[in-house]
């Protein structure tokens, strides 16, 4: 899913703006046409013989020709390299622009400027600079105004057809958002012609889950045969709903605006079955007045239900909203320690998110789901000491279980071992927060854990050893 937090990046300048300064002179002498399709990223000066391996793509190659050798190749390697334009300083190796070098601009497609020689190089980049902050800070102005149409759009009775609608106009083209089976649900804007509505389908099946095989993607872009930009985005909810855009042009902070609508459409759409919802938040405020869990839970539904815990997020006050929102459920809870629990009804479109760690616990009828809720826990630190992005607790068979305790048989009669143990196992491996959680000196700590792996005849850099000596530590 987009970061609708996310600023725009920095818009690149248009080579005709820079030509369009008077104070820096710049003249157009070889090469195709400068127009407002001609982006400069960057500014670079080079007077190497071969440019090419300093060269990123996009920028306006500043040259005096001290190493001009041989035009053709230079001017083949700098177009290769992706360069969007060369200025050529006619001062003080050249009087002139060299005849062989605008033709080799010619001929290989480069816009080729002549750079006079009251203007310096540092001139000519401090205005791409000044051109690329104001049109950032029309990009900004822009995208801030599209987000506050977007919001007041969501507020609105119809809030659905109000956000597409919002959305086109602020991208100047289509929007639509699909079904699971790639049918329009609603759509606003101009729609396009047929075979680009053709392929916008077929985009967003590519973020459609249960499409393929492999994971679907959270959004796609493709370009239509008649120039529209096309992107697609999954929403979150679990409803396989997917939003398609289709806009004449894409500019640098469209991205963002399509986030915005999509963690709205996704908030919007999101799983609410109305009794079922009032029954939910009913069941809140009886806790609120003091009634107990035993009493409230049946309000929440027979269930099964799936507990996840999680840590992590962009830091936003959003973020766990935005959380629930993508596993389908709007209970979601936030501890003072930065968890975050979500309650969820289903837990079939449970699937790891980006830059979160879950803990999820196996499906529990509503009066189980303290125990769920222990296990989602134990769960999320599994996950975290393993650093996976997604762990589901797992019933521990009674074997095993006995197995572990057989195993810490041996430390049995040494206190002190088992206290070792199970402190260290708690806090990852530290030998210095052992230490200092006991009272007792970090040579001391290894010691006993090389004891005690030697009683247990176990390999305590094994992160399954670990977790089955810390479960029947903790269960013993």
């Amino acid at each position: 899913m987009p970061d609708p937090s996310a600023a725009p990046p920095t818009p690149p300048v248009a080579l005709a703006a820079l030509l369009a300064d008077e104070a820096l002179g710049l003249r157009q002498v070889a090469g195709p046409s400068a127009t407002a399709a001609t982006a400069v990223h960057m500014v670079h000066t080079s007077e190497m013989a071969d440019p090419y391996p300093y060269l990123l793509g996009g920028e306006l190659l500043l040259s005096a020709g001290v190493q001009l050798d041989d035009p053709d190749r230079y001017v083949a390697r700098v177009v290769e390299a992706g360069a969007a334009a060369l200025g050529f300083g006619v001062t003080p190796v050249y009087d002139t622009v060299p005849p062989g070098l605008a033709e080799a601009c010619d001929r290989h497609g480069l816009p080729l400027l002549e750079v006079p020689p009251r203007t310096t190089f540092s001139a000519v980049a401090r205005s791409v600079w000044r051109l690329m902050a104001e049109s950032r800070h029309r990009e900004l102005r822009r995208v801030t105004q599209a987000q506050q149409g977007l919001a007041a759009a969501a507020a609105r009775p119809d809030p659905v057809p109000a956000v597409l609608q919002q959305l086109a106009l602020r991208l100047e083209g289509w929007a639509v958002l699909h079904g699971p089976d790639g049918h329009p649900l609603h759509a606003a804007g101009r729609e396009p012609s047929p075979g680009t509505v053709a392929t916008l389908v077929r985009l967003a099946g590519v973020v459609t889950p249960g499409t393929s095989a492999r994971p679907a993607a959270a959004s796609a872009s493709d370009t239509a045969p008649d120039g529209s930009h096309l992107s697609a985005f999954a929403l979150g909810g679990g409803r396989g709903l997917v939003l398609g855009v289709a806009a004449p042009a894409r500019e640098s902070g469209d991205h963002t605006v399509a986030g915005v609508a999509v963690v709205l459409l996704s908030l919007l759409t999101a799983r609410h079955r109305g009794a079922d919802a009032a029954s939910r938040f009913s069941a809140l405020v009886r806790l609120l007045l003091g009634g107990t869990p035993a009493e409230t839970a049946p309000l929440l539904g027979p269930g099964p239900w799936t507990v996840v815990h999680a840590r992590g997020g962009d830091g936003t006050p959003f973020a766990a909203t935005a959380l629930g929102t993508a596993l389908g459920s709007p209970l979601v809870d936030t501890g003072e320690d930065g968890t975050v629990r979500v309650l969820l009804p289903e837990a079939g479109a449970l699937a790891a998110q980006p830059g979160w760690t879950l803990g999820a616990s196996t499906p529990a009828d509503a009066a189980d789901l303290p125990a769920a809720d222990a296990h989602a826990a134990r769960a999320l630190r599994r996950a975290t000491s393993t650093r996976k992005p997604l762990v589901r607790h797992r019933e521990t068979a009674p074997d095993l279980l006995t197995e572990a305790r057989r195993r810490l048989a041996p430390l049995t009669d040494s206190p002190a071992l088992t206290d070792t143990l199970r402190t260290w196992l708690s806090l990852h491996g530290s030998w210095d927060r052992t230490a200092t959680a006991l009272g007792i000196h970090r040579n001391t700590v290894r010691q006993r854990i090389t004891r005690c792996a030697g009683l247990l005849d176990a390999d305590l850099d094994d992160v399954d050893v670990r977790m089955e000596l810390w479960f029947a530590l903790r269960e013993g």
